[in-house]
């Protein structure tokens, strides 16, 4: 196996039917946002499966391919924040759901059914959960205050909801991985001590060894992580409140310089985001994951690097989406609206949502209609052990069986 970091991150699909037909949608959101989509079809396909990620880009998901085969048509679509989420709002995204389900539904598919993968599958329960509810019911204002445009948008409720591998929301699993011993936000090194993650001191171990950490350090440092979030929430509705009074004073007949300062945008910086102590310690909720986390297998030094969840954001950003205690894109809360008929694949070396997180995930869901399902793979699909299926064809079947037993394929 490949020592780089990241190595295992990236899975490469395999060849669609030759069959397959491809087009290229554009659709124009409530809010005058353009979202693009591409649509593959296969001859007879009646139900159309959807993938969308609220910040990924899934055209070429290892999926789309083995749903093809099965006789769906499959809709990968883009978010107005796609490979950029410096200000993916989630109240935002569920705009671009809507306008993709109002176009498939404009094709006549007998079925369109969502399927949210990773980070796409609280997406797809957010929006099956407001979707659901009258206009005047829908969430108003985002997290940090600006109308959110839901009660004027056509949001079609989809025929059944798939689930692989979803995580339980940007915020909770920030919060889950957010490293709480940074002492000071504007240096990148900062540590306390005491709750360092990385420290022998605390029960950390340098690999290939495991770490095991202390039930009282494990209290202590969730705790720390909720502190520094609340800090972090603290700082952004600061920039919010500010700027929504230079936008009223401009409103009001305010100079430009009133105008310039309601659209200065504060990017916040949040160092150090890979540092799960279930990553490194594999006696916490066990499970058939390795070492590491999603972003590779050394998170002590990934976790100083570039890379990780909700590094820079806007305060707008940070408070719908990245934000544990704020955001309202969390799966459990959005879980009893989901209703349609669901399927919940879980995969047992998951490192984004361990046994515990599914569990109440599961118990979560709205759907008398409820199947679930486990099988070996990792978080993006990967096969757990050389040599076995993937999760991704494994997910597959799963997904394929329980399709067929509702809706009709080609």
């Amino acid at each position: 196996m490949s020592e780089r970091l990241g190595a295992g991150r990236y899975l490469a699909a395999g060849d669609r039917p030759a069959s397959t037909v491809t087009s290229v949608h554009e659709s124009t959101t409530v809010d005058g946002a353009t979202v693009r989509g591409v649509l593959a079809t296969v001859p007879g396909a009646r139900t159309v499966v959807c993938l969308m990620h609220p910040r990924q880009d899934l055209t070429h998901h290892p999926l789309v391919p083995l749903l093809l085969r099965a006789g769906a048509a499959v809709w990968t679509q883009h978010t107005r924040s796609v490979n950029n989420d410096l200000n993916l709002v989630h109240e935002q995204a569920l705009l671009d759901v809507a306008a993709g389900q109002a176009f498939l539904r404009s094709r006549d598919f007998d079925a369109v059914v969502v399927l949210g993968h990773s980070g796409g599958g609280t997406l797809f329960a957010y929006y099956c959960e407001q979707a659901a509810l009258a206009p005047a019911d829908r969430i108003s204002t985002t997290p940090g205050g600006r109308p959110t445009g839901l009660a004027d948008a056509e949001m079609p409720l989809p025929d059944g909801a798939v689930f692989l591998a979803p995580h339980p929301g940007q915020g909770k699993l920030l919060l889950a991985c957010i490293d709480p011993s940074v002492a000071d936000e504007t240096d990148p090194l900062s540590v306390v001590p005491d709750l360092d993650p990385f420290s022998p001191a605390n029960g950390f171990a340098d690999p290939p060894a495991h770490s095991r950490y202390a039930p009282e350090f494990l209290e202590r440092y969730r705790m720390a992580q909720r502190n520094r979030v609340a800090r972090i929430d603290a700082v952004a509705r600061a920039h919010v409140v500010r700027a929504a009074e230079a936008r009223s004073v401009a409103k009001a007949g305010g100079d430009a310089t009133q105008r310039r300062r309601s659209l200065a945008p504060r990017i916040l910086t949040v160092f150090r985001t890979d540092a799960d102590p279930r990553t490194v310690d594999l006696t916490l909720d066990p499970s058939d994951r390795p070492y590491g986390s999603l972003f590779g297998r050394r998170p002590d030094l990934i976790n100083y690097g570039l890379v990780g969840f909700g590094r820079l954001a806007t305060p707008e950003a940070w408070l719908s989406t990245w934000s544990g205690l704020s955001s309202y894109a969390d799966f459990v809360r959005c879980a009893p609206g989901v209703e349609v008929p669901t399927l919940y694949v879980e995969l047992t070396g998951d490192q984004a949502a361990f046994p515990a997180d599914a569990r109440r995930m599961i118990e979560a869901l709205g759907a008398t209609d409820l199947t679930t399902a486990k099988v070996r793979g990792l978080h993006f699909g990967a096969a757990i052990s050389e040599g076995e299926p993937t999760g991704n064809e494994l997910a597959a079947a799963e997904i394929t069986e329980w399709l067929g037993g509702r809706f009709k394929l080609a």
